[in-house]
C-alpha cells in the first residue's frame, strides 16, 4: 500500500497525534453516510421524499414537526448495535499506547468510544444521550428509540431530544474548544473519512501548526498547506488494519 511506511515513520516517531474524522471512519461498520449514493441523503424512502434531508435534521423540523423528526431519528439514526471496525480499534490502541492524545470526531454513532477511545471531543454530539428541553434531565440511549410515545416527553412535560447538533444549531462549545485546542497543539494530525464540506468543523483542521499532516481519504481534499502532507488514497480501515499488521498491534 502507497505512502503506508512512510506513515507507520510517523507515528512510531510521535506521541502527540490527533485524529479529526468523518463518516468514512463508520461507514466499514455499516453507518451510512450522508452525501454518497448510497448515503442517507439518497436514500428513497416514501415517507420522507417530500422533505430535503436537511431539513429532516433541522431544529425546525425538530419544533414545529416533531413527529417527522422523531421518525425519521429512529428509522436512520439507531446504531446502539453498530461495531467498531478497525479503525476506530486502532485510533484506541494509539492512546493506550500514549501516541494518540485526542480524536475529534463529527460522527454521532459513539463508535470511538465503544472501541475504548477516551479522549474523543464529539463536535457533533451523540446520539446516544438524550435529554429534557424543559428541565434538563438525562435519559439513557435507549429512551427515544425504546418509547412509544411519537413525540417523547420528560415527567415535567418537557420534549426529549437526542443531544445532536442540528442544521440551525450552533455546535457544543466545550467540544469544539477541546478539539481546537488538541488540534493546535498536535505534532502530527491524521484526517479521514471525511470531505472537509461540512462547516464551521472543517475549518478546525486550519488551527494545525505542526510537524506532519496525514490525509486518508479516498477522494481529493482541498487542503492549503503544501508541506510535510501525506496523502494515501485507500480506506481508513484498509490502512489502519496494514498499519496494525506492521506495527505488531493486535486489534
Amino acid at each position: 500500500m502507497e505512502g503506508i511506511e512512510e506513515l507507520k515513520k510517523v507515528i512510531d516517531e510521535s506521541d502527540n497525534i490527533v485524529f479529526f474524522g468523518g463518516a468514512g471512519v463508520s461507514t466499514e461498520s455499516g453507518v451510512p453516510d450522508f452525501r454518497s449514493k448510497d448515503g442517507l441523503y439518497n436514500q428513497k424512502d416514501v415517507r420522507f421524499d417530500m422533505y430535503r434531508p436537511e431539513y429532516l435534521l433541522s431544529h425546525s423540523c425538530l419544533m414545529n414537526e416533531p413527529k417527522v423528526y422523531f421518525e425519521f431519528h429512529r428509522q436512520k439514526m439507531d446504531t446502539r448495535d453498530i461495531e467498531p471496525n478497525n479503525a476506530h480499534k486502532y485510533l484506541a490502541k494509539l492512546e493506550e499506547l500514549g501516541k494518540l492524545r485526542g480524536v475529534v470526531t463529527q460522527n454521532i454513532d459513539g463508535l470511538h468510544q465503544k472501541a475504548g477511545s477516551n479522549k474523543v471531543y464529539e463536535i457533533h454530539g451523540s446520539a446516544l444521550r438524550n435529554y429534557c428541553l424543559k428541565c434538563g434531565k438525562k435519559y439513557p440511549k435507549d429512551y427515544i428509540f425504546e418509547t412509544n410515545e411519537p413525540i417523547p416527553h420528560c415527567d415535567c412535560g418537557g420534549m426529549i431530544r437526542p443531544d445532536i447538533t442540528l442544521y440551525e444549531e450552533g455546535l457544543p462549545e466545550d467540544a469544539v474548544s477541546g478539539a481546537v485546542n488538541a488540534i493546535a497543539k498536535a505534532d502530527v494530525l491524521i484526517i479521514g473519512g471525511t470531505s472537509l464540506t461540512v462547516y464551521p468543523a472543517a475549518s478546525y483542521i486550519d488551527y494545525f501548526r505542526g510537524k506532519y499532516l496525514v490525509i486518508i481519504n479516498q477522494s481529493e481534499l482541498n487542503i492549503r498547506r503544501s508541506d510535510n502532507v501525506l496523502i494515501i488514497k485507500e480506506k481508513i480501515g484498509q490502512v489502519f488494519t496494514e498499519l496494525a499488521r506492521l506495527q505488531d498491534i493486535e486489534l
